[in-house]
């Protein structure tokens, strides 16, 4: 038996059966579930040893903050220390990435790698196939804000995140097409560029060669594809994205291979240090947001003008982080500004709302790289 206890209502299930996960009505406790899920399918459908588990956090909720990845991931951790085994890290992360899929959406890794492959001090650089993960040092001389704009996004109950999955699918197909790839085995923008053996850059370019900036109706992706309306449906589009009828490719591969390169180029500023390496971070992470609510649209109007306000508050640069649709911005902010920034973003944005002005203290924070999952234990 596996009960899960929070402050407002405890949950039991049972581990001796397969555990169901109903996504038409997703609740905060089946990523819980995802993660012990994930593990019991690891161990061959074995008879999971019952647990007892208290679940708190500090993290603001539907806050873009991968709270419900943590969430799956220390399920799966203490799913796998109660049974006595024993998995590396990577394995872990690559269990949980799967597992979080059971509650609907289609995410991609990331959070559940940085969950389990933190370390203290350093940034991250997250690479898949095979998944790794590399030290980047951050500079001296700014640090990292976490402000939200206190509307949340259940990305699981809504399509918005799901639909973006499908889009970049389809782009996929069509450019894989345009250079005669077998699209058929294709289903990530990247697996196109490793074929070509192309440069971020030379992607781009193809982007802008291939697919208008129009939205496609389903009629011209079948066309395009040669695929039948129901292989359409079937096969490129997920359970919630069964309503679509417009798809903004170009815009969605566009964003994909730009913020690919800013990921580069903000590693490589990090590890040259070159003269204004603080500016040059600030303004990767303008471009990126301005990507995200132009090309990508899953930011929101609270969002932009939370970002908006940590710019003229003194942060050199404030991106959307997480999902988007909601949640919060993070901001590179000068640490001789950091206590003048704060006081102004907390008079601007939040004291002004009753409903904000409640949520400021877990709302607006100096955050720093942690440590990953791990297990305490306790004689």
């Amino acid at each position: 038996m596996c009960i899960i206890i929070d402050v407002c209502r405890d949950f039991t299930v049972s581990c001796s059966e397969d555990i169901a996960i109903d996504r038409e009505n997703p609740k905060w406790y089946y990523y819980f579930l995802c993660g012990v899920k994930g593990i019991q399918e690891k161990l061959g459908g074995a008879r999971l040893s019952g647990m007892s588990c208290v679940v708190d956090g500090t993290i603001p909720p539907s806050s873009g903050l991968s709270s419900s990845s943590a969430l799956v991931c220390c399920a799966g951790l203490v799913t796998m220390e109660a049974n006595q085994k024993s998995l590396s890290k990577v394995a872990l992360a690559e269990i949980c990435t799967k597992s979080e899929r059971y509650i609907g959406t289609e995410g991609g890794g990331m959070d559940q790698s940085i969950s389990f492959l933190a370390e203290r001090g350093t940034a991250k650089l997250i690479e898949f196939q095979p998944l790794r993960a590399t030290d980047v040092k951050l500079p001296d001389g700014a640090v990292f804000v976490i402000s939200n704009c206190c509307v949340e996004m259940n990305k699981a109950a809504s399509s918005h995140f799901n639909i973006r999955v499908a889009e970049c699918r389809i782009a996929t197909k069509m450019l894989a097409q345009a250079r005669g790839l077998d699209s058929s085995r294709l289903l990530k923008l990247v697996q196109v560029q490793t074929e070509l053996e192309a440069s971020l850059e030379e992607m781009l370019a193809l982007v802008d060669e291939v697919l208008h900036p129009e939205p496609y109706s389903r009629e011209e992706i079948c066309k395009k594809l040669g695929v039948t309306a129901e292989q359409f449906t079937s096969e490129l589009l997920s359970a919630n994205t069964q309503h679509v009828t417009h798809f903004k490719l170009h815009q969605r591969a566009k964003h994909v291979y730009g913020e690919a390169s800013r990921v580069q180029a903000f590693k490589s500023a990090c590890d040259s240090e070159p003269a204004q390496c603080v500016r040059l971070l600030g303004d990767l992470m303008n471009q990126s947001h301005a990507s995200c609510r132009d090309l990508y649209e899953c930011s929101c109007p609270e969002l932009d003008t939370l970002v908006d306000t940590c710019l003229r508050s003194g942060a050199v640069g404030s991106r959307l982080t997480g999902a988007g649709w909601g949640g919060c911005a993070v901001s590179m902010v000068p640490v001789e500004k950091v206590e003048a920034f704060l006081r102004t973003v907390s008079e601007a944005f939040y004291l002004h709302d009753p409903r904000r002005a409640a949520m400021e203290k877990q709302s607006l924070f100096v955050s720093k790289p942690g440590g990953g999952a791990a297990v305490f234990l306790t004689e």
